[in-house]
This record gives C-alpha cells, structure tokens and sequence, in this order.
C-alpha cells in the first residue's frame, strides 16, 4: 500500500535535506529510494528534492522560500471570442444542436450553404476561426448554451401472431448494410401517457446503409393506415426498397403486407421478440428525429394528424440533407471495457451520393433538391410547426380538463 500525501510530505521534507548536500553519485541513490517510497515520476522526483525548501532573498528584509507546487498562473488570450461563439450558436441551432464531433466535418459546407441562401453574415477573421475550429472547441464553447436546451415512452407493440412463423427472425448484425434499399420500420405512439381509446402513430422507416429516414403519421395502429403509409413511403425513398425488417406487431405482421412484398421481391424479415437491439437503427431514430421533433403529448385529432404531417414533410429535407451521422464500423470488448469505433460523419444525402447502387439519374435529382433547400428556413418551418402543434395540444387539455 503506497504512502499517504502527508507521509509522502514527511518523507519529501528529510530526504530533500540529504539530497540536496550529497554528491552526484550519492543523489543517483537518494532519487532511487524516494522514487520506490512515493512512487512519483523520476524527473518530477529529482525537481522536488532539488528546489525543496530553497531560498532566495529577495532584499535585506526579504527571503522567498521556493514552493515546487505552485507555478506560475498563464495568461490565456482567446482565440475564439464572442463573435464565433454567437454564429456557432446560430448554425448549431440550425442543424439540431448536434454534437461537435458531428458537426465539425459538415461545418464548411453548412456555413457555404447559410451564405448561398444570405442566413448568415461573416466578417472575415469570424469565417476563418470556424473553419479551424475542433470539435472539442465547438462542444466548449456550446457547453452553457446546451444547458438551455437540456423525456422516455412506454412500448405498445402488441404481438402478431399470424405468419410468424413464415417471417424469418433477422437480428441487427445480420443485415448487409453495404447497398441502400434494406429499411427497418417501426411505429412511434403519441398517447401522451394514456393508452386509452385512438391516437396518432409515426411510422418510421430508416434505412441501414445510408441512415435515410422517412416518417408519416397515420391516425392509428391499423393495419390498413400503416400499409398505406408504407406505401407511400417507398414512393418517397430515393433508391429500391429492397428488404423490410419490423417487430412482431399485429400491423406489419399480416398477410396482406407479407402479399405485397412477395409481389414486390422484398424481403420480409422480423426482430425477436423483445429484443429492441435487433431493430436498433429504427429505434435510435425513433428518439433522436421523431422524439425530439414533436415530444410526448397526446395527439388523437384530424387536425393534430395533419399538422404532424405538415410536419414532417420539411423534417425530413432537413434530416436527410443536412444532419450528419456517425456509423459504428467496429467493436472490440477487451475485457470489461468497450471499444467503439465511428466512420467519418457524413449526412444520409452525401451516403447515397457515395454509394455505387444509386443510378446517377438519381443522385442528379437530389443534388437538385440540396441546392435549393435553405436548412435555416426549414428550421423555422419546424420550430412554428412544433410551436403550433403544441399550442393546440396544450388547448385541447384544457377544454378536456373543464369539460371533466
């Protein structure tokens, strides 16, 4: 059991005194036994021992007695002041508070695009800072504004029995993730923490390759709404639906959409029971793009249905074209501890621009899309959207709660 910080204190102040007499042969013997007692570095040892207890008189009244813990405080200059910090805040909030890592690799293009679109005005020495900033830097000077901005839902998947055991079992490492057009599904329920009687549904649909994301909202778990959903969903992609994965519910887990993929030559698969892992690509977009967009409020109106709709036409411009993502590309456990290493984050547009499984006709077209979209404007499209999807939330409990 090493030593104490006051006996380390203890032994410092008698050795020092021995150390600081001795000859330089002597000191090799001295620096050897103190290094094995306190087990402190060789180099910081010999400091310690050689300026411990030193003096230095300053005048004929004075005498400074040398401290080796106490330095000299530095005095920092900023690199980054309050102008860069003020236009990170603005593109950070732009593109959904996203982490540094993510954000720094998109930053050049993000601040070109604002610019294309006059969203943002840069002096020249601002623009520079930003293109060199890190990501650590980016999360330091974000730290406090994040605060600002610093809620989990139950499961209501029920179990469709029919057909499951003609729908293989698929678990998330099974996949190949290397062609776009293999697309996990879910749905994301707004009963607002009572799962009585009808509420909306967000069926999610993410593709692995890529990390594309489509959602639409259907008035309920039907299987009807859902399929129809689907459908258009698929429309909406802009690749071939290749391959569906789902959970064991009762509305992907019916003859007519096993029908529709036979005819179709998509592969059907489906999670286990109770493993949320195997659908893990869909279930990390259920938080960070549906969640996050409109919460968990009760929403079980035509009107509220409509208005999640609305919604998500401009959200998924703004996900797809501009937020950035991180893959993991390789695990290693050594041990207790987990090692994880992410691809180079990249945006689920500039994913099907690298793949080779994507026509150019195709990759023409976006392109299209991604010079006209200005993601400012689709970030305030959002903000008045959620703003009035909750104003009329807030509303409808209230008459709920008089009308009681």
């Amino acid at each position: 059991m090493g030593l104490t910080m006051k006996e380390k204190k203890s032994v410092t102040r008698e050795i020092s005194k021995a150390y600081q007499k001795a000859r330089k042969k002597g000191k090799k013997g001295i620096l050897d036994e103190f290094v094995r007692l306190t087990g402190y570095n060789r180099c910081y040892a010999s400091t310690v021992l050689k300026n411990y207890g030193m003096k230095t008189r300053i005048s004929s009244r004075v005498v400074l007695v040398v401290d080796h813990r106490l330095k000299a405080k530095r005095n920092y200059t900023k690199t980054y002041g309050d102008e860069v910090r003020e236009a990170l805040i603005t593109i950070w909030l732009i593109v959904d508070c996203i982490c540094g890592k993510r954000l720094k690799p998109v930053l050049r293009e993000i601040v070109e695009h604002l610019q294309r679109h006059k969203e943002i005005v840069l002096d020249e020495e601002t623009h520079r800072k930003l293109l060199r900033i890190s990501a650590s830097t980016i999360d330091r000077l974000l730290k406090q504004e994040r605060k600002k901005y610093t809620v989990k839902g139950r499961s209501l998947t029920k179990p469709g029995t029919l057909l499951k055991s003609q729908i293989p079992i698929r678990t998330f490492s099974e996949w190949d993730d290397s062609r776009p057009g293999f697309v996990e599904i879910d749905l994301v329920g707004h009963d607002g923490g009572n799962s009585k009687g009808e509420f909306a549904q967000t069926l999610d649909v993410t593709d692995v390759c890529t990390g594309w994301t489509e959602i639409q909202a259907v008035r309920n778990k039907a299987q009807r709404w859902v399929f129809e959903a689907l459908k258009d969903i698929r429309n909406r992609i802009p690749f071939a639906m290749k391959g569906i994965d789902s959970d064991n519910g009762g509305e992907f887990i019916n003859n007519q959409l096993y029908r529709y993929c036979k005819e179709h030559n998509i592969t059907f698969t489906r999670a286990r029971s109770c493993r949320k892992n195997d659908n893990c690509f869909v279930e990390q977009k259920n938080y960070s793009v549906v969640r996050r967009a409109v919460g968990y409020l009760r929403y079980d109106t035509e009107q509220e249905l409509k208005m999640l709709n609305e919604l998500y036409n401009s959200l998924r411009l703004h996900t797809n074209f501009f937020l950035p993502s991180m893959k993991l590309v390789e695990k290693t456990r050594i041990g207790s501890k987990i090692i994880k290493k992410y691809d180079y984050p990249k945006t689920p547009y500039q994913r099907v621009l690298d793949s080779a499984h994507v026509s150019n006709d195709i990759k023409e077209n976006l392109k299209k899309i991604y010079a006209t979209a200005n993601p400012a404007a689709l970030k305030r499209t959002i903000t008045r959207l959620q703003q009035k999807l909750l104003q009329t939330a807030k509303r409808k409990g209230t008459k709920q709660q008089k009308a009681a």
